[in-house]
């Protein structure tokens, strides 16, 4: 199992059981409440119907109370412990209790005369082994007529028995635990769903990457063609600069735009007439004008493409010098891009060790005397110390790279900060 499928696995473990610990209380309430509900809806079913056996429902008669005392009796011992029967004025008619009813009646809150005109019921607990359940029920002519007149109250009170309390906590308990391994079992059958996702997503994403960075390097080695370079320039300044980036602990976004920027420096040389960019000799103040056009020609290459602006900072500022002396903003010190200050040494240290058609390179010691002597002008001091410790390194395993090597460096680099 890679790092990402072990993550996905516990991520999606630690959401199953999240979920599991909240619907398994969830469910058990549920299952609890309506084990309640049917109770209190057996209790009043049968209460209703014993009422009406015993002509309990119209309370105003002159055998009201007889008739409603009778029923009282009849329905305590049944599905109640208590039954109490009252008519429309709120005066109680009738009271039967249980031996059960008894010991608690005292437990129970009292009330006023009853005036309400819908069935409910209150769950209590006086005492942590004995569980309540008071019903209260508009008794009126029509069973089943919400709207018909009410004629008297009947208040029910059961004392759940214990072999009822443990079927609704086994019950409530195989609901929650039900629930509870739903939620696990979900995880489970959603985690080789994720991990072909997320890995059909990272392949597409790869592959869209690769492709940028294929257009990369087709747009880089074009410009190296016109400049009469091989291509091994840009692959080698890109995996130098790189290098700086890590000894200065850039990661991330600011190391990619580091690495397309260094590939892509001299994007904007494109524009420029070959009779200036291949021009043997020196170029006049005109023609090193329309050299200069390159810089602000590739930044509007790289702004015109999404995920190549990154690539601005080192187009727009690998020609900056830390002494402001530089083109073509004339910045100076920190308000030159870390990228481009960084690329600047790569570009000029490459530049004295490599061979040109117009010189040949030079040595580690003469290279290091030149770029350490413009240190504090035109290169930034903390890049150059950074990039001191790694030079000798650099230029030996530079010294006789070909360009498929150099490009194997930097297809390395590639691959370690691009997440390939």
């Amino acid at each position: 199992m890679d790092p990402f499928q072990k993550r996905t696995a516990l991520r999606i473990a630690l959401v199953s059981v999240v979920l599991a610990s909240l619907a398994s209380p969830i469910a058990w309430w549920v299952a609890r409440e309506a084990a309640e509900e049917s109770v209190v809806a057996l209790a009043n079913e049968e209460s209703g119907r014993l009422l009406h056996r015993f002509n309990s429902i119209n309370l105003s008669g002159p055998d009201a109370e007889q008739h409603a005392k009778a029923a009282a009796y009849a329905i305590a011992g049944g599905l109640f412990d208590i039954a109490e029967i009252y008519d429309t004025q709120g005066r109680k008619l009738a009271e039967s209790l249980t031996a059960e009813g008894e010991a608690v009646e005292a437990q129970l809150p009292k009330h006023g005369a009853p005036h309400y005109s819908a069935a409910s019921y209150e769950s209590l607990k006086p005492s942590a082994n004995r569980w309540l359940l008071r019903v209260f029920v508009p008794l009126r002519t029509s069973a089943s007529d919400p709207k018909a007149p009410i004629t008297g109250y009947f208040e029910g009170v059961r004392v759940v028995p214990n072999w009822q309390q443990d079927q609704i906590f086994s019950d409530s308990l195989t609901m929650a635990l039900m629930v509870g391994l739903a939620s696990l079992a979900c995880g489970v059958v959603l985690y080789p769903v994720v991990v072909h996702l997320s890995a059909d997503n990272a392949r597409k994403a790869r592959e869209v990457l690769e492709s940028h960075i294929a257009m990369m390097e087709a747009l880089g080695r074009a410009i190296a063609k016109r400049d009469s370079d091989t291509g091994a320039h840009n692959y080698r300044v890109a995996w130098i600069a790189a290098r700086i980036g890590e000894e200065l602990g850039l990661k991330g976004d600011a190391m990619q735009a580091l690495i397309v920027g260094s590939f892509l420096h001299d994007v904007g040389k494109i524009g420029i007439p070959d009779a200036i960019l291949l021009k043997p000799g020196r170029l006049d103040d005109t023609e090193m004008a329309t050299m200069r056009t390159h810089v602000a020609q590739g930044e509007s290459i790289v702004d015109g493409i999404g995920w190549l602006a990154g690539a601005n900072a080192v187009v727009a500022g690998h020609h900056e010098k830390w002494n402001g002396s530089g083109y073509p903003r004339s910045l100076a010190s920190d308000a030159i891009p870390l990228a481009a200050r960084i690329f600047a040494v790569a570009d000029v240290f490459d530049a004295l060790c490599s061979k040109r058609p117009y010189k040949e390179p030079i040595g580690f010691d003469a290279a290091m005397a030149i770029l350490d002597k413009d240190t504090g002008s035109h290169f930034d001091p903390g890049v150059m110390a950074a990039f001191r410790a790694i030079a000798r390194k650099t230029f030996d395993r530079l010294a006789q790279a070909s360009e498929d090597d150099t490009r194997a460096l930097m297809e390395e680099r590639v691959r370690v900060h691009f997440g390939m």
